[in-house]
């Protein structure tokens, strides 16, 4: 894999019982552990699956065995890799749908979200968008509103992501830039200037919207589908 490039899995999670028990061997005690605290069967193996394509995409990576992988958790929870630091890897699923974004010594994250309309949409705008992000979406046409919420959401979700703190951070204060959207107007002070992070939306089909954030420019965004390339 070229260091410049970050490469993007994506594929659908099916939960089923064919590949469940490949899925779950790999799995560490922590995961298989957490696998088995939710409430209904179908999200356990929803988590089975999606954690067990992980592992299979960092071992396709870098050449190692699925289940000799060491995923810890930083201070705020995002997952890293012990043993491998400079590799950087980030998960998201929305329904069925799911992509992991894999790169080289920087930042990253990645949010998918399936298109939906939702009755609190404008309440949500008000509560995590910036005064020139709400000026933005307040004056489209209603027939775009939905998309468009959903693209700059996963852009800033994508962002508190990257930085490892998470929605805590505050999604108003990450300002996607109306005029440049591919940009920052600003960031919270403690995450450095706004110039330094990049963003790329990821084309994956009609009604999904999926963004990535890296604090580094972004040389190339490979595509790989996940139902292709792994079982």
């Amino acid at each position: 894999m070229n260091t410049d490039t970050i490469q993007i899995w994506h594929g659908n999670v099916v939960a089923d019982d064919e590949h469940y028990q490949n899925y779950w061997r790999v799995l560490d005690a922590v995961e298989q552990a957490q696998a088995e605290k939710f409430k209904y069967d179908w999200l356990g193996k929803r988590y089975v699956e999606v954690h067990g394509r992980l592992r299979n995409v960092l071992a396709q990576t870098l050449n190692l065995p699925p289940e000799k992988i060491s995923i810890k958790k930083a201070e705020h929870g995002k997952p890293y890799l012990a043993d491998n630091p400079e590799l950087v890897f980030n998960l998201s699923h929305s329904a069925n749908t799911m992509v992991i974004a894999v790169g080289w010594n920087c930042q990253l994250g990645v949010d998918v979200e399936c298109c939906k309309p939702r009755a609190s949409l404008a309440a949500l705008v008000d509560k995590c968008f910036a005064e020139e992000e709400v000026a933005y979406w307040n004056q489209l046409p209603e027939a775009q509103k939905i998309v468009e919420f959903y693209r700059f959401w996963t852009r800033k979700e994508a962002f508190v992501k990257a930085t490892g703190r998470g929605i805590a951070l505050g999604l108003n204060h990450c300002v996607v830039n109306p005029e440049n959207q591919a940009g920052f107007l600003r960031v919270p002070v403690d995450c450095g200037q706004a110039a330094m992070w990049q963003v790329r939306d990821i084309a994956l089909g009609q009604g999904i919207c999926s963004a990535l954030v890296t604090d580094k420019e972004i040389a190339e965004v490979k595509l790989v589908d996940l139902d292709l390339q792994l079982s």
